[in-house]
């Protein structure tokens, strides 16, 4: 199915927000994650359904001063 992560579009094989990121290549990195715009803890990844045309924003902290 077709999704936007991050403002790009992705074909995904999965459905479940968590298989989604293992998927795109972030494995235990440690980021926030949003689904169509609601904040989605790591905790609820798993449970977390993401339909055909949803918008997943993932967010990586960033180091620095």
């Amino acid at each position: 199915m077709q999704i936007i992560v991050n403002n790009e579009p992705h074909i995904v094989q999965t459905n479940t927000l968590a298989e989604i990121i293992h998927e795109l290549g972030y494995g235990t990195a440690r980021i926030a994650t949003a689904l169509n715009g609601d904040f989605v803890p790591a905790s609820q990844r798993k449970h977390k359904i993401v339909e055909e045309g949803g918008v997943v924003e993932i967010l990586a902290p960033m180091q620095g001063g």
